[in-house]
């Protein structure tokens, strides 16, 4: 890793006599080399403009990262040591650094910066790689970096965007403190408190999962498993055949996720990879609503009534296993059978997230912990039902009507998510911005389902009055002699 200074800090220069004079003292032998060396000495560094290039186009096999810092900034001396550890991972790596608290040039260029690629200049570290902007640092920003920096290393194209927010993982300049996030800092069930600028996926991650988890394909078969199991009258059995059907169901989730995250980390272009992650999610969404206008006619992404007797006589077999442990294993083999029938229930949210992670470079490690948050709202409402089945001894029964509407509310939001993807797929890092998308899939969700009960009803009423009008002329007929 090669470290070099920015325009702004140029060495100090020693006047011409006080050179002439040393060189006089030391003699004409020693004025060959002392030239030599002068011709060997590399010339002042001068950034380019990092906005004109891209990390691949510094040099010839160079990848040049831009970085923004504050003397005394503790968070970038977290980030320089992070940099000496990782330089020997990076062959050809040349870091540019502009102090910008004390060096007005410096401070002028992270404006300019900021101006051209969409960012507030108010906040050290700020890291540029190409066009891709790291505000902070923590250790997600350090994962994201690094996956970036993998590619741009291989030769690979950095998706541009902003990484990160100011307030987290960032120093002032007046204090010499930094923040940890403060305001961003959510409480997440089982996870604890999360930092939003730390993870700025996390928002979509758990809100993707919540709407893949209230899928009605998921919510039929746990309360049709319950219905059964609670005519045991045994608290216990409930808690062990509902824990363990939601066990599997997780686990096939995740090999399931794992499959799709692979097949997309492989992939060399992202343009293709951001268009098929698109049309599915549009496929998908286009067929959810139509199942809200027309369910179970023409192609339809539900478990098919055909395998619906298999199910039941599965889950009869299951609950009726007088020792727990038969039963607990039956219920597994069912998880794993659900789980392959509701596959098309499910497709397009999954592709959809993991299409996210990986245009936004989301390395293993970090996407193994999104995949915990996510299946927390995921699970959530199926949780929800077999806690209430435990406390009352009763199943709740998803109506069909039910199933259309959530139908309605997946279809529109999968629309949302890849008209994103395709348009501005950066807006599902900055959480405000998420939750803005999926807040409008909502509310149109709920304006499409109010007009389209309004129309129904209307049309029912005119049903009604217009057979009620015929039976009355009937029974005027009948009532009239025959002459």
């Amino acid at each position: 890793m090669t470290v070099r200074g920015g325009e702004g800090r140029r060495p100090p220069r020693l006047p011409t006599g006080l050179v002439a004079l040393l060189v006089l003292l030391l003699g004409l032998p020693l004025l060959p080399g002392a030239v030599a060396a002068a011709v060997a000495a590399p010339a002042p560094a001068v950034l380019p403009t990092p906005v004109a290039t891209t990390a691949a186009e510094t040099t010839e096999g160079a990848v040049e990262l831009v970085r923004f810092t504050g003397e005394g900034c503790p968070k970038c001396a977290e980030q320089s040591a992070w940099l000496e550890q990782a330089a020997p991972r990076y062959p050809g790596l040349v870091v540019v650094e502009h102090e910008v608290w004390a060096d007005a040039e410096g401070r002028a260029l992270f404006v300019r910066t900021g101006q051209e690629l969409g960012f507030e200049a108010s906040s050290v570290p700020t890291t540029v790689l190409g066009e891709r902007v790291w505000i902070g640092w923590t250790d997600a920003i350090a994962a994201d970096l690094a996956a970036a920096l993998d590619r741009a290393v291989a030769g690979e194209p950095v998706r541009p965007g902003v990484y990160g927010t100011p307030g987290a993982g960032t120093c002032s300049q007046d204090a010499l403190t930094c923040e940890t996030g403060g305001a961003t800092v959510i409480d997440v069930p089982l996870l604890g408190e999360v930092d939003l600028g730390a993870s700025s996926l996390l928002v979509s991650t758990l809100v993707i999962g919540f709407v893949d988890g209230v899928n009605p394909c998921s919510l039929w078969a746990i309360s049709v498993l319950l219905t059964i199991v609670v005519r045991s009258a045994s608290r216990r059995r409930v808690v062990a055949v509902g824990g363990t059907f939601l066990l599997v169901t997780a686990g096939m989730y995740a090999l399931y996720m794992a499959g799709i995250y692979s097949a997309l980390t492989v992939a060399t272009h992202l343009s293709a990879v951001q268009a098929v992650v698109a049309v599915v999610a549009g496929v998908v969404g286009v067929v959810s609503i139509k199942d809200y206008v027309a369910f179970k006619k023409g192609i339809s992404f539900t478990i098919p009534d055909s395998a619906k007797p298999g199910l039941y006589r599965r889950m009869r077999a299951a609950a009726g296993q007088e020792r727990l442990a038969p039963a607990l294993l039956a219920t597994a083999a069912l998880g794993v059978a659900v789980s392959l029938l509701e596959t098309p229930c499910t497709a397009g949210f999954p592709v959809l997230w993991t299409g996210l992670l990986q245009q936004a470079g989301v390395p293993a490690g970090e996407a193994a912990a999104l995949f915990v948050a996510y299946m927390v709202p995921f699970l959530l409402d199926e949780i929800i039902v077999v806690a209430v089945a435990v406390g009352t001894m009763r199943a709740l029964r998803l109506q069909e009507h039910h199933g259309q509407v959530l139908k309605l509310f997946a279809g529109v939001t999968m629309l949302a998510l890849a008209g994103v993807i395709v348009v501005a797929p950066e807006i599902m890092e900055a959480p405000l911005q998420a939750l803005a998308v999926f807040a409008t899939a909502g509310a149109l969700t709920a304006v499409v389902h109010l007009v389209t009960t309004q129309v129904r009803r209307r049309r029912r009423g005119r049903t009604g009055t217009t057979s009620a009008r015929t039976a009355d002329r009937a029974a005027q007929d009948e009532a009239t002699p025959v002459r």
